[in-house]
């Protein structure tokens, strides 16, 4: 029983981490019907951004590591979103009205881009991050086993949740998310009742991205450790989260990404640790043969 609490914990923490990933790719499918396969290389892009201005704050500056990291989440989010809004004008709007596979062979070029040019630029080695929050609170101790909790973890838990109600107001009440909401149901009506549609779409990338930024610290305070490949599994396991949640359902992207968290975590406990990448993606293929819509999406409904 200690062992699942705990790793009910770890799932947990993990599980915010992807979901945070989720939102940007289920908010692009949601509005423009593209899976953004660069989003992971976004995230680790973030990531590596928030190594270096934590290093610039504490290090140079000599800042305390609670200013810093809310320097640093504010900072990331800001670049990070530009980054993906500069992909999106670059890479993306010029081929919308093309067919199909072009943006998605497009969004597979710039993710090889990305990652190589975060190789070529902070080489290939792992990043070690300070450590940060090392502390552990204690929960209950049973048959010599201590479960706890770490203060990393409560403060992934945290920012993650106010993030999560800022993003929902954000696209429940104010116009920029009933502009989205809008585009997500018809781009071209949505025009002539005079929503900007490409600014709106751009605004959406920026926000996936500063989601993924938001990802980024937390991965790296959690790990300790950044390398130029650490896009590709993340982001392919918070894709997996999007779908299994039912991609463009944002609730489904937070709930996809604790699932396989939490799947991750109790399949290493349980079984072998070597299968728990093979357990999170057999799950998908699962949920696409008997639930192809996820738990939250919805059937497309074709417009005539």
């Amino acid at each position: 029983m200690e062992v699942f609490v705990q790793q009910l914990i770890n799932g947990l923490t993990l599980g915010s981490i992807y979901g945070l990933i989720a939102i940007g790719y289920t908010m692009v499918f949601g509005i423009i019907g593209m899976v953004n396969f660069a989003h992971g290389d976004v995230f680790m892009v973030g990531g590596f951004v928030a190594l270096l201005f934590f290093m610039v704050m504490t290090s140079w500056l000599g800042l305390g590591l609670v200013p810093a990291l809310l320097i640093v989440l504010v900072l990331g989010m800001i670049i990070t979103g530009l980054w993906n809004w500069t992909i999106e004008r670059v890479a993306y709007r010029p081929l919308r009205g093309s067919f199909r596979l072009a943006p998605l062979i497009s969004a597979i070029g710039m993710s090889i881009l990305l990652s190589n040019l975060i190789q070529v630029v902070q080489g290939p080695r792992n990043k070690p991050v300070p450590p940060m929050f090392t502390d552990v609170l204690p929960l209950f101790e049973k048959n010599g086993y201590t479960v706890g909790i770490g203060y990393k973890q409560i403060v992934i838990m945290i920012v993650t949740a106010v993030m999560l109600a800022i993003f929902w107001y954000v696209v429940q009440k104010t116009s920029l998310g009933r502009a989205q909401r809008a585009c997500e149901q018809d781009q071209k009506m949505a025009a002539l009742l005079g929503i900007n549609v490409d600014r709106t779409i751009s605004l959406t990338f920026v926000m996936g991205a500063a989601m993924a930024a938001v990802a980024g610290v937390m991965y790296i305070m959690y790990y300790g450790v950044v390398n130029f490949s650490d896009g590709f599994v993340p982001g392919v396991k918070a894709f997996t989260a999007a779908v299994l949640g039912g991609i463009g359902s944002l609730p489904g992207a937070v709930i996809g990404g604790l699932l396989i968290g939490l799947i991750e975590t109790m399949w290493s406990a349980y079984f072998s640790i070597d299968y728990k990448d093979v357990a999170a993606f057999s799950l998908l293929a699962i949920t696409l043969v008997f639930l192809p819509t996820g738990l939250f999406g919805r059937p497309e409904v074709e417009k005539v």
